[in-house]
């Protein structure tokens, strides 16, 4: 049932922002849409190769991944479609004395008989005279008629795509559900990770119970293991500013920058999708899980010694604490619910569609002292 979502979504994803390819815009679109599509093929063979939990989890992270991006590009397809008939629409709408003047002039003219037409009252000069006029006119007039002919046969194509958006979508939608499923599935079966520490859920609970910062909990994860693997984790500092953000959105607020309450906090968040999948942005062991605080569901990870990562306001996380988990690893979804066919269209309609109501926050500590995110991970011009 995934495989045929996923080649339904394929479809849809290059129909649907191909046809009005007259911008860069359009073109940007329609690339998106083909890699989405690329990938959905390579999550395909992956998961068909895939011989253990650990390759399954990652077979259907990366079809997960894959499906948020299609529907992405469907979605920006869609919007794009119906922001362009809404402006043919406008266009042919402001044009209606015009177009009814130029369509009673063209059917005069198919109406009337050669003959008839060959004549004029001040004889053969002026016959001459009207067949010099009606000559240069004519090609502007069949020019017009023939761009009225475009705008009205592209306004057409616009609302069957459309309409067929409506079955491709549900179709994109019921199979990003059903790789999420599968996945904690996956998730939960998977059990060949290695490990640095066994969690201790009295110290843990005493810990949380007894902080009221973030920044007071983190320095006490360091203390909470008597069992660690003393391993020296490696060192990735040369992977500072290069490092993926681990899910997609746009940035709401950087490092410390006040929010509406004048409260300012160390980190950024991110505006994203609803069940957006949230990934591992490099390898890390799992040094915490769970609810803290306001912060919703929280994922800390550690990736070398001294540097942690905080992730909070996860709806759903993956994993163990004390795993260590390779990079790229699902860690979590963001809250919320998709949106439904309807609201889709009519936010499509409006010209919006692209809303992202979740939010994730990303904070970095470094020797138990924050520093901006920004540092680490690659930040495009749209985050």
């Amino acid at each position: 049932m995934i495989r045929a979502s996923l080649f339904a979504l394929l479809i849809a994803s290059l129909t649907l922002v191909a046809p009005p390819a007259r911008a860069q815009g359009d073109s940007d679109a329609a690339a998106a849409a083909r890699a989405a599509a690329a990938r959905l093929e390579q999550a395909t063979r992956q998961l068909d190769e895939a011989q253990s939990a650990r390759d399954r989890v990652r077979a259907l992270t990366e079809t997960v991944a894959a499906f948020e991006d299609g529907l992405e590009a469907m979605r920006d397809g869609l919007r794009r479609a119906s922001l362009r008939e809404a402006r043919l629409t406008r266009e042919l709408q402001a044009r209606e004395t015009e177009v009814a003047q130029l369509l009673g002039v063209l059917q005069g003219m198919g109406n009337r008989p050669s003959p008839v037409m060959l004549l004029h009252p001040e004889g053969p000069m002026g016959t001459a005279r009207a067949g010099m006029i009606l000559a240069d006119v004519t090609p502007a007039l069949n020019a017009r008629a023939d761009d009225l002919r475009a705008r009205l046969d592209e306004i057409k194509t616009l609302r069957m795509l459309q309409q067929n958006a409506v079955d491709t979508l549900q179709s994109g939608l019921n199979g990003v559900q059903e790789a999420r499923t599968a996945l904690s599935q996956a998730v939960a079966e998977r059990t060949d990770l290695p490990r640095r520490f066994t969690e201790d859920p009295v110290r843990t609970a005493i810990l949380i119970a007894s902080t009221e910062t973030l920044e007071g909990f983190a320095s006490g994860l360091s203390e909470m293991t008597t069992d660690e693997d003393r391993t020296d984790l490696p060192d990735i500092s040369d992977l500072r500013g290069t490092l993926p953000l681990p899910v997609q959105g746009q940035i709401l607020r950087r490092a410390n920058e006040a929010d509406s309450a004048g409260i300012t906090r160390p980190g950024i968040l991110l505006a994203t999708r609803p069940r957006a999948i949230v990934t591992a942005p490099t390898a890390a062991t799992i040094r915490y899980r769970g609810p803290l605080l306001d912060y919703g569901n929280v994922m800390i990870l550690e990736p070398q010694a001294g540097t942690l990562f905080v992730l909070a306001g996860l709806d759903v996380v993956y994993g163990g604490i004390g795993q260590v988990i390779p990079a790229g690893s699902p860690v979590g979804l963001m809250g919320g619910q998709d949106a439904e066919i309807g609201e889709i269209l009519a936010n499509s309609g409006n010209g919006t569609g692209t809303g992202r109501p979740e939010t994730l926050y990303i904070e970095v500590r470094q020797d138990d002292a924050p520093v901006d995110p920004e540092a680490w991970f690659a930040m495009r011009e749209e985050d």
